[in-house]
């Protein structure tokens, strides 16, 4: 057994089958962000509140992220301390894609069937779950294996992944689904269910291995009440620094406001712009995919930056991803269909910055000893204002269209205000002292944390 103190080795083949896991994730999240909601809204004719809180569910009950995280870094499960809940997990996203589609040919069949909504509610609870269960110990795992001077990049990287696949998803699907129909959505569930699965077994098979045997933690079973007493203690400390706060404070701002068009961005196109559910799945493609490319540009301009000197970074960010949004209210209030993706791509650009830097900056908001806790908190903040955002996207969408009658001025009064609060992020991110965290808790020493604040 080799020394705790030995880190393993940074290795890029590892990391890329790692970052195959995304695969599946990028397919699931656009069969039920970008088609299915557009289906139930434009095609079937359900308001926007009931789909948007369904979507919104899984990030609601984020909280169950927190303490996955936390039972992977205290309590084996088969054996394993990550690879077991997060195939748990992924199991149970499978299982929900079928009952989906029992969920659309109800509707399909009658939109006022009971049990539609039902088997539509049973489905994203299951999908929900699974995703927070395999979510906080999937990045401790990704964590895990890689050396600490890499740690933020591989993080970056594996979201570069998943955004990445975003548009290869959305454009493959947009292609397969060029207008609605039953067989053709069946179809993509079959798909997402065995190409998805696939990777979520085979980009992690093996992995936990490396990276027991280079930290050489020995895990005990602990009594369910010191393991809850333990749980509770770790929160806590993370509560009191007033430091986990502020930088909470700044995800919650940031994350609500960029995610508050996901479900309701696809509606817009339909209702405002009059595109086709081939063109308004290329969406997320159009925006993301531009994400990507200024990801994989970043990642090699920045390499050698280190992870506690991401803060300019992520201001530019959201400065940008403000301005997209700002001119996404302008095309909504005019009506003019070519501004739409130049507004996409902006808004993507912006993305691209600010995932490449905050992801770094989660990794430096984060203790050795209580990895998997911090992680946890850090996703459960995003997690869940990710989820009040998107439903509040479609409840304003439903309450502003009921006084305005106007689709146009709705969607664009809700794009203004998602703009607005990026900007408002920028001034919270200002006040995270990130630096003195990063001291405290040994990453960096005295000397370095003065010549990085210099420097920033």
């Amino acid at each position: 057994m080799m020394n705790e103190s030995s880190e393993p080795r940074f290795s890029w083949w590892l990391l890329l089958r790692i970052c195959t896991f995304q695969i599946g994730s990028a397919m699931g999240d656009i069969l039920v962000t970008s088609i299915w909601n557009r289906i139930m809204i434009v095609n079937f004719g359900f308001p926007a509140l009931p789909v948007g809180l369904l979507i919104a569910l899984r990030y609601l009950l984020s909280p169950l992220s927190l303490y996955a995280g936390f039972r992977s870094d205290t309590t084996p499960f088969l054996g394993m301390r990550r690879t077991s809940y997060i195939w748990l997990g992924r199991a149970l996203m499978v299982i929900s894609f079928p009952l989906l589609g029992f969920s659309v040919t109800l509707f399909n069949n009658s939109r006022n069937d009971s049990l539609g909504w039902a088997l539509a509610l049973l489905s994203f609870l299951l999908y929900g779950t699974g995703t927070l269960l395999s979510g906080s110990p999937f990045f401790a795992l990704v964590r895990d294996a890689m050396p600490k001077a890499r740690q933020g990049l591989a993080l970056s990287v594996v979201e570069t992944a998943l955004i990445l696949f975003f548009p290869i998803a959305a454009i493959s699907f947009s292609l397969l689904l060029q207008d609605y129909s039953l067989v053709g959505f069946w179809e993509l569930i079959a798909i997402t269910a065995l190409v998805g699965g696939f990777f979520w077994v085979f980009a992690i098979a093996g992995v936990e291995k490396r990276a027991i045997l280079h930290k050489a933690v020995e895990h005990t079973q602990e009594k369910t009440r010191a393991q809850f007493q333990e749980f509770h203690g770790t929160l806590a400390k993370i509560w009191q620094d007033p430091r986990a706060r502020a930088f909470m404070l700044f995800l919650a701002v940031a994350t609500f406001s960029a995610w508050a068009q996901d479900a309701i961005l696809e509606p817009f196109g339909a209702e405002v712009l009059n595109a086709t559910i081939a063109q308004t799945t290329r969406y997320s493609s159009y925006w993301q995919g531009a994400t990507a490319l200024v990801l994989i540009i970043a990642a090699y301009v920045w390499r050698k930056r280190r992870p506690e000197q991401q803060t300019p970074i992520a201001k530019i960010g959201l400065a940008i991803m403000g301005l997209g949004m700002a001119w996404l209210a302008l095309t909504s209030l005019t009506g003019i269909r070519w501004m739409v993706n130049p507004a996409l791509l902006v808004f993507g650009v912006g993305f691209g910055f600010y995932t490449f830097s905050a992801f770094q900056l989660l990794v430096v908001m984060t203790s050795d000893k209580a990895a998997g806790a911090y992680l946890g908190l850090w996703t459960v903040t995003i997690l869940l204002t990710r989820g009040v955002g998107i439903f509040m996207g479609g409840a304003l969408r439903d309450g502003l269209y009921a006084l305005t009658q106007s689709h146009a001025l709705a969607y664009g009064i809700i794009f203004g205000l998602e703009g607005l609060g990026l900007f408002v992020s920028i001034l919270l991110l200002a006040r995270v002292n990130i630096i003195g965290f990063a001291r405290d808790t040994g990453r960096i020493s005295a000397t370095d944390a003065q010549v990085i604040t210099a420097d920033l």
